[in-house]
């Protein structure tokens, strides 16, 4: 049986392949075992395999005598600040952006935080005991002890209110929107936030039917989104992922706003209005040099991370700060949330252009000049291998010492996906698609050599 293991976002793999349901069985076990709570928070996105995968999940959490309250579709975000709520663990059966074949488990323990890597490390030395039948486990609850599990369909409805409040009161009178759900878990609440609000809304990638999650939509293929805004002739486009933890906008025009752009967007904003918590803004290593010269620019620290919304809202709780991010769209507000939610983001950009009153490609002018990056995703048969490559970590510091201040590299194992990304910026033209495609080839080259030798 295939072992579960966490990455920078909770277990993902193919649902029945990797992910199969006794799997998440023993790992809902784990997790009651290692979170002890009388009851569980448990949502879900679209795909055809959550229904599947969310009563395995459930069955392990009540065989441990945990209540399950199964909210059924839902945003990852939402079930975070239910959570918190609540003060109960939450856990979200999703692959996030990932294509429909894939699923995953996603953990928030007890205030709708993520678990640390020991946590999660704990709770899978746990599910390989469960596993193990040669390990005798705890004697399993009986008769009244045994976990019931409740269906509380409106259990959205406390999140919907939360981000609506979150603009203290402002309207949204007059702004146009487009927002693309992804086919995914916001499909059947994002509307109604905007709308709420006075927004006049068309909504698109909300017809779900548990095979076209991300498919040619949402926050992985803005194209659609650029067309029904221009089509339409919205002030903005919004467009979240499959679990609507993210999100990726365009202009008026049609034109793509990402991550980086967005965040330097709300820091600025946030800094002119006092509101910037130690003048500092949270990112990671993969946000782009041109972000950390626009901060420069402006006077505006940046506190620098590993990959992972986790690790992002680690750095903002250690100094009480107030925004941090990802390129990938993964917006903090930490007044507001205690994870990434691209519902709540993009409401905030909507007000932001409403309070302004200037199209988000006014707003952009000038805010930031991104140094070329490119990224490749190198396939490998163990990103493990990766540490101990010696060739390629020789041939990274010589890249990065004929860079010198304008560009760097950045090589990482995906906590996702079988795939070392290599990232490389700098500024002379076609120089960081070259040494990008070099080094890629040379990740590849060396990790299948190590794979054969270990073999």
């Amino acid at each position: 049986m295939a072992r579960a293991r966490f990455g920078t976002d909770g277990v993902r793999g193919v649902a029945n392949a990797d992910l199969t349901p006794e799997l998440v069985l023993a790992l809902g076990r784990a997790i009651a075992r290692h979170l002890p709570s009388p009851s569980f928070v448990v949502g879900r996105d679209t795909r055809r395999s959550g229904p599947m995968l969310q009563a395995a999940l459930s069955a392990g959490l009540a065989a441990e005598g945990a209540d399950v309250v199964d909210v059924g579709v839902l945003p990852t975000p939402a079930v975070a600040w239910l959570a918190a709520d609540r003060d109960l663990p939450g856990v979200v059966v999703s692959a996030s952006h990932n294509p429909f074949p894939d699923n995953g488990v996603k953990v928030f323990a007890r205030g709708g935080l993520k678990l640390s890597m020991e946590h999660e490390a704990a709770i899978e030395g746990e599910l390989t005991r469960i596993l193990d039948p040669e390990v005798r486990g705890p004697r399993s609850p009986e008769g009244h002890a045994v976990g019931r599990v409740t269906v509380e369909p409106g259990a959205g409805e406390g999140y919907t209110a939360h981000v609506a409040a979150s603009v203290d009161g402002r309207r949204l009178d007059g702004v146009r929107l487009v927002v693309d759900c992804a086919h995914g878990a916001a499909s059947g609440v994002a509307a109604d936030i905007y709308r709420h609000l006075g927004a006049g809304v068309v909504v698109i990638g909300d017809e779900p039917d548990g095979t076209n999650i991300n498919a040619g939509c949402g926050s992985n293929d803005t194209a659609a989104l650029a067309a029904a805004v221009v089509e339409h002739g919205a002030d903005l486009g919004l467009a979240v992922d499959g679990d609507a933890d993210r999100l990726t906008a365009v202009d008026a025009s049609g034109a793509l706003v990402g991550g980086d752009e967005l965040l330097a967007l709300f820091a600025i904003d946030l800094a002119e209005r006092g509101q910037l918590a130690g003048n500092t803004v949270v990112i990671t290593l993969m946000t782009n040099l041109g972000f950390r010269f626009a901060m420069e620019e402006r006077g505006i620290h940046v506190k620098e991370t590993a990959v992972g919304d986790r690790h992002v809202l680690a750095a903002l709780d250690a100094d009480g700060l107030a925004l941090g991010g990802e390129q990938s769209g993964h917006i903090i507000f930490r007044r507001l949330a205690t994870t990434g939610d691209g519902l709540l983001t993009g409401l905030v950009l909507a007000d932001l252009v409403a309070r302004h009153g200037r199209p988000l490609a006014g707003l952009l002018e000038g805010l930031m000049v991104r140094v070329p990056q490119v990224l490749v995703n190198v396939p490998v048969p163990d990103t493990e291998l990766l540490a101990g490559a010696e060739a390629v970590w020789s041939a990274v510091a010589e890249e990065e010492a004929l860079l010198g201040d304008s560009g760097r590299v950045v090589l990482r194992p995906s906590g996702t996906e079988p795939l070392v990304r290599v990232m490389v910026e700098a500024t002379g033209p076609g120089v960081a698609e070259e040494v990008a495609q070099r080094l890629g080839a040379l990740v590849g080259y060396e990790l299948q050599v190590a794979a054969a030798t270990a073999g």
